[in-house]
């Protein structure tokens, strides 16, 4: 049997004048899990748009198709045209599974939720004749999950290649977060066996890995044990987790004794009101500065991730938060504006107070304004999430951000590592056309490794750094794996 397995581009990532660097990190590990579930004499494909240019003069007998919110439109298009040309065609991933209906009538079968106990089901029913129209998944585990078949990945077109997905959601539930409906119907967060975690780093070539999960550190019973394991594998590695989970006593040190070197943390906001707001009451009265400070003692990069937009958010947001991640050293940023994403809370209640303010898809990206925040207009939200990208990442801002570490190894990689993610942005995009990204590993490896002494260069306290806070896309499951 012909498979062919496609990732459509985010509408966000097609610009054809310029391709920034991070729709070219991550190969979708999501769709490489499934097609481990298949017949050793299947024929398979695996297409990443983002990376390379689709081929639509094939004739495959089945096509799966996973969908985002910004790529349904593109992802309904290729389905419809498989279709058209006789092929099966199946549609999975976040966006099938808070709008089913929408996605039904593009797809001969859709999937709800991750796909570890469906997916089999589905391919047995296909071949004997006889598939659903709908399949849901009910029972969460990640037994016996078969080795992923990276072999259908094209290394060389990523910079991180090896990137690992280890659980499956996370143990809290922020409103504004899409874990809560793709899970619905059973557990919303779960892990792998030790040993089976183990076993998959262990077959990954090089010494660099990025784990995906939502929140590596969400059990720390599972992380501990799994750290443990990693002492003395020599990887160096990045993964997402909690302000909290920085602040747990012991877990952060085994973290790093195995190769953490930098860490994606969801500030979100700077204000008390913002968190309860969405309910992200993990993040309530944790000392962010402490936190940061906690990280850059044992020599871990910070990447915060901030969200504007909420009730408590006026116009001198953007400011606040970009001079707040200055001051405290943060080595790069994300921001986005709130968006309310279907089968969320969020969405919900924005619906219900009538705040929506349409259902365009495309621009359901983070990057504009989808609904009527409670301080903001529309065109003061984009102005200033713009401004807040533009303001962190100027010359001054890094070097401010730099100085802030005490000592100057920390300071030079502080400026290496921003200059080098922002400020170099065209030179990335000549090496993403001239698919040339995954010769940069050695690079990336080179900056990480310097981060890994344990030092003083945490910036000294002041009331503003320790005052409690006042306020995707992604750990991808199956159907969920970019």
């Amino acid at each position: 049997m012909k498979i062919k397995m496609i990732l459509p581009a985010l509408t966000e990532a097609t610009s054809p004048l310029f391709r920034p660097i991070k729709y070219s990190l991550f190969p979708p590990l999501g769709l490489a899990t499934l097609a481990a579930y298949c017949d050793q004499a299947d024929e398979i494909t695996l297409t990443d748009e983002h990376v390379e240019k689709l081929d639509l003069n094939d004739s495959p007998d089945l096509v799966v198709i996973q969908v985002y919110i910004t790529s349904a439109y593109r992802a309904y298009a290729i389905a419809d045209h498989y279709r058209r040309n006789g092929a099966y065609v199946v549609l999975g991933g976040l966006h099938v599974t808070s709008l089913p209906e929408e996605a039904a009538g593009h797809a001969d079968t859709i999937f709800l939720g991750p796909g570890e106990d469906t997916w089999p089901e589905f391919l047995r029913d296909f071949r004997a004749g006889n598939p659903a129209c709908r399949y849901e998944s009910r029972v969460r585990t990640l037994a016996g999950m078969p080795r992923i078949r990276r072999d259908l990945i094209k290394r060389h077109l990523y910079l991180v290649p090896n990137s690992i997905v280890v659980s499956r959601g996370c143990p809290h539930v922020c409103d504004f977060c899409y874990k809560e409906g793709f899970f619905r119907g059973g557990k919303s967060f779960y892990t792998q066996q030790v040993d089976d975690a183990l076993a998959e780093i262990a077959r990954l070539p090089g010494r660099h890995l990025y784990f995906l999960d939502d929140h590596l550190f969400g059990s720390p019973l599972f992380a501990g044990a799994l750290f443990d394991g990693m002492r003395g594998m020599g990887r160096l590695w990045q993964a997402a987790g909690t302000v909290q989970s920085v602040l747990m006593p012991k877990l952060l040190e085994k973290a790093v004794d195995c190769g953490l070197r930098s860490l994606f943390v969801g500030f979100e906001t700077i204000s008390t009101a913002n968190l309860r707001e969405q309910r992200k009451f993990q993040n309530l009265y944790r000392d962010y500065g402490a936190a940061i400070r906690r990280l850059h003692d044992h020599g871990v990069m910070v990447n915060g991730s901030f969200v504007f937009g909420m009730d408590d958010d006026d116009q001198s947001v953007f400011a606040r938060t970009v001079e707040w991640a200055i001051e405290n050293g943060i080595e790069t940023a994300t921001f986005h504006i709130l968006t309310p994403y279907p089968g969320t809370a969020l969405y919900e209640r924005m619906s219900a107070q009538g705040r929506l303010l349409h259902s365009n898809w495309d621009l359901y990206d983070t990057r504009h304004s989808v609904f009527r925040a409670a301080k903001l207009t529309g065109e003061q939200l984009e102005i200033g999430y713009w401004r807040a990208y533009r303001d962190f990442y100027r010359w001054g801002s890094i070097l401010r951000g730099a100085w802030s570490k005490p000592q100057w190894a920390g300071r030079l990689r502080h400026f290496g590592y921003a200059t080098g993610w922002k400020k170099f942005e065209p030179l990335w995009d000549i090496v993403i056309r001239c698919k040339r990204v995954g010769a940069m590993l050695p690079l990336l490896e080179s900056l990480l490794e310097a981060f890994g002494s344990k030092s003083n260069d945490a910036p000294s306290a002041s009331p503003s750094q320790v005052a409690p806070p006042r306020h995707p896309v992604s750990p991808l499951p199956i159907w969920n794996g970019l």
